[in-house]
């Protein structure tokens, strides 16, 4: 009868181990995950739309060069001692500017380098949503792992509990042994809703960041191709890390900046041109045709243009200072996740050991707690330090692929195309191609909606 128990007691662990390694038929993949949290981002539809917000800057910067065509049509009644007089007028007029200095011009190319400015803080958006999903889906995992793990251990305690009651019935244990077993069995159900509550909580985060909660969690995946050394890493994170591409962009703009402050204070050259029509009841209807040509250059400001042009260089200075901070950051960044994957690795080889020997004991326990040469309580410490160790598997385990997917962003490399999902990528350039040269007409109109709607499917 002793031997039939504790014997039940091992078959519910491993079992539960056993559970844990199989693979689930049609379960969720991390790259399911994946998927899903690029596909479903309101933060990525953010930074989207304020991605297209700067293509249209481009075309607000190209119609500064072209002409401005505006209409006025007035109409006025004036009474003068008696003498009524009603005028009608009606003018078109056209403005352009003819030449500034390349003010314009370089207007146009702070656009175009702001635009690749942000692009690059979009890639960078995608990597934090991307590993965002890599943190929820092992967070899911390792809960659901975990629970499993909880109700195994309120299983085999409430066993061992029953073993023990049958024991002091008989008189082989006291009435400690029992109580002991009971209050394991108390503990091991708190630990059991704590890691449901875990669960539930793990659950929300994957709904946030993939759009949808999960269904079952399939085991981790494979690890994705790593650099050989954290030197090789480094170096390609400073050549791909989109916050450093988009740190330097902002150098360049910052650059164009200082020009543009120059600039400003040198003549700027307009024409102008009008038609326009009157009709008066006292003068009779007639036409009117002006062209001109007008120069202007600020000679003072009161000391506007000259701060204007201070602050240009200081913004310039704090772009470089920061560019150099974010590469210094971004090397800081690399070591870390290098040093975490190594840790996690060193934590997983340990902890497979300790579980070896923990299970070695927890078999000795229990044969000699059929024997009678081990009491209840060593035989649910040896099971403890067990499933303890086993936790910390899971846990280590999902440490490792958080960061092994953080050295990656780390390095600029964690994207949907890099990672080679299959599925269809947001085009940043689609919705720039339409507007760039400021449409106004109807065919440039209807492709730009067939823009828009395509970007709507993405």
């Amino acid at each position: 009868m002793k031997r039939s128990i504790f014997g039940s007691f091992v078959r519910a662990g491993a079992v539960a181990a056993m559970a844990l390694m199989a693979p689930m038929a049609g379960a969720q993949t991390l790259a399911d995950a994946l998927v899903a949290a690029y596909r479903n981002s309101n933060l990525l539809e953010q930074n989207r739309a304020t991605l297209r917000a700067a293509d249209e800057d481009v075309a607000s910067a190209v119609s500064s060069l072209r002409p401005v065509l505006s209409w006025t049509a007035s109409t006025s009644y004036r009474n003068n001692s008696g003498n009524d007089t009603t005028s009608i007028a009606l003018d078109l007029a056209a403005q352009m500017t003819l030449y500034d200095f390349g003010r314009s011009k370089i207007g146009i190319e702070i656009a175009k380098e702001s635009v690749l400015a942000t692009r690059e803080a979009l890639v960078a958006v995608e990597q934090d949503v991307l590993l965002a999903a890599v943190r929820a889906y092992t967070g899911v995992k390792s809960a659901t792992e975990n629970v499993t793990i909880s109700r195994n251990s309120v299983r085999v305690i409430g066993e061992a509990l029953r073993a023990a009651n049958d024991r002091f019935a008989v008189g082989e244990v006291t009435r400690t042994d029992v109580a002991l077993a009971e209050a394991r069995l108390a503990a091991a159900t708190a630990g059991l809703a704590a890691t449901e509550g875990q669960l539930a909580a793990a659950r929300e985060s994957y709904k946030v960041a993939t759009g949808t909660y999960p269904g079952a969690i399939n085991g981790l995946p494979s690890a994705p191709a790593m650099p050989k050394t954290l030197a090789e890493a480094t170096a390609t994170a400073q050549r791909q890390h989109p916050s450093i591409r988009q740190a330097q962009r902002l150098v360049t703009v910052a650059e164009l900046a200082v020009q543009a402050a120059a600039v400003e204070r040198l003549p700027t050259v307009r024409g102008s041109a009008s038609v326009g029509v009157s009709d008066s009841s006292q003068q009779g209807s007639g036409e009117s045709l002006s062209l001109g040509v007008t120069m202007s250059q600020t000679l003072y400001s009161g000391g506007r243009l000259p701060a204007a042009h201070r602050k240009a260089l200081a913004s310039r200075d704090r772009a470089t200072a920061g560019l150099l901070q974010t590469s210094r950051v971004i090397g800081q960044n690399v070591a870390v996740s290098w040093a975490n994957i190594e840790v996690a690795r060193a934590q997983i080889r340990s902890i497979e050991q300790q579980i070896a020997a923990a299970t070695v004991a927890y078999n000795g326990v229990r044969e000699e707690a059929t024997l009678g040469a081990r009491t209840t309580l060593d035989v649910l410490n040896a099971e403890q330090e067990l499933l303890s160790a086993q936790a910390d598997k899971i846990d280590a385990e999902a440490n490792y692929q958080v960061a092994l997917y953080s050295l990656l962003s780390s390095m600029g490399l964690l994207t949907v195309n890099h990672l080679n999902l299959g599925i269809p990528t947001y085009d940043p350039a689609a919705y720039y191609n339409a507007v760039q040269n400021a449409p106004h007409t109807s065919v440039q109109g209807e492709s730009l909606d067939r823009v828009l709607r395509a970007i709507g499917k993405n």
